[in-house]
């Protein structure tokens, strides 16, 4: 019985497959090879500049269009209310012979020199005692950094009365000393060093920061190195830092140099009613303050557009300027 069983399974043929479904196996339809084989090509070289266009659209709408708009009205003579008059380079011949173009000019590089030359060396000071082991040195950290939160307008009122004529702090420390009050409003260069002061209290702190997470990044060894060389400390200073850091030097000095040419609110707001012109005689008018005046109270939107193009050609000359040091710091022996 048993064997007639085994006979007739081993003769018996192998069952039969059960029919395909057309959906493949798992009931679902296989696209054609050639079809989904474009679909994935698209899908790879078009989902990437899907994810990146919303940044280009913003860019070109609120970047690249007034920009370009700008350079076309620096051409024109536009006023507000007006319709725009071709002119050509006129606008930008002007602003040569204009000795109020000039006036600010001078005061931006002025106030930009007074400003971030001290404000760097103080943030590179700071950065060097905070690279040591300090007790409570989070909390120091934190600190320095406050100023930089601060807003502008907040302040630049709390330091316009500090170095008030007749009330200030600043003039009655001075009146101790035996000097006699110093003019800070109506003078040039007390005017300016009282902007620089305001300038340099909100930004020593973060490029200190800047500096400090530079330094940390420098190796141990070398100045374990030149410990073992008898190097003091402030000949490590001179010797290892600052070498070590050039490049975030150059940065910061770049970034510092860029912020004093667009310098606008801390002179406005000192200036009171009238910061807008820079002092009753201009004395602390900068580029971005002449453009504002030119802009919003005389009407001229050329004009004020000219000066526009002009501090971006400066920007743009300022940026050449760091391209070629750092490439010559690259291509240097050693590096």
């Amino acid at each position: 019985m048993a064997t007639s069983v085994r006979a007739k399974r081993a003769g018996s043929p192998p069952p039969a497959a059960p029919p395909s479904s057309p959906d493949g196996p798992r009931g679902r339809r296989a696209a054609p090879g050639g079809r989904r084989s474009t679909l994935y090509r698209w899908d790879v070289k078009a989902i990437p500049y899907v994810f990146v266009a919303p940044f280009f659209l913003t860019f070109a709408a609120f970047g690249l269009f007034p920009l370009l708009y700008t350079g076309w009205l620096s051409l024109n003579r536009v006023e507000l209310g007006g319709d725009p008059t071709w002119k050509g380079l006129e606008n930008y011949t002007d602003l040569a012979t204009s000795e109020f173009f000039w006036n600010a000019l001078l005061n931006t590089f002025t106030i930009g020199v007074i400003s971030t030359v001290p404000q760097l060396l103080m943030a590179l000071g700071l950065a060097h005692l905070l690279n040591y082991k300090l007790r409570g040195r989070g909390f120091f950290r934190v600190a320095i950094l406050a100023p930089y939160a601060t807003s502008i307008a907040a302040a630049t009122l709390v330091f316009a009365q500090l170095f008030n004529t007749d009330y200030g702090m600043i003039n009655g420390l001075l009146g101790w000393t035996g000097i006699g009050p110093v003019d800070w409003e109506s003078s040039k260069w007390p005017a300016q060093i009282a902007i620089s002061v305001i300038v340099t209290w909100r930004w020593t702190g973060y490029n200190a920061l800047i500096y400090l997470a530079a330094m940390q990044a420098v190796p141990q060894d070398l100045y374990e190195a030149a410990s073992l060389d008898g190097a003091s400390r402030w000949r490590q200073f001179l010797s290892v830092t600052i070498p070590s850091i050039r490049p975030t030097i150059l940065f910061t000095v770049i970034v510092s140099t860029i912020g004093a040419t667009q310098l606008f609110g801390e002179p406005m707001l000192f200036g009171g009613s009238v910061g807008i012109s820079g002092g009753s005689g201009n004395q602390f008018q900068t580029l971005s303050l002449l453009m504002y005046e030119k802009g919003w109270v005389t009407g001229a939107l050329g004009q004020a557009s000219a000066i526009a193009w002009v501090m971006l050609l400066l920007l743009l000359l300022i940026g050449g300027v760091q391209a070629l040091v750092s490439r010559r710091n690259r291509t240097k022996p050693g590096r």
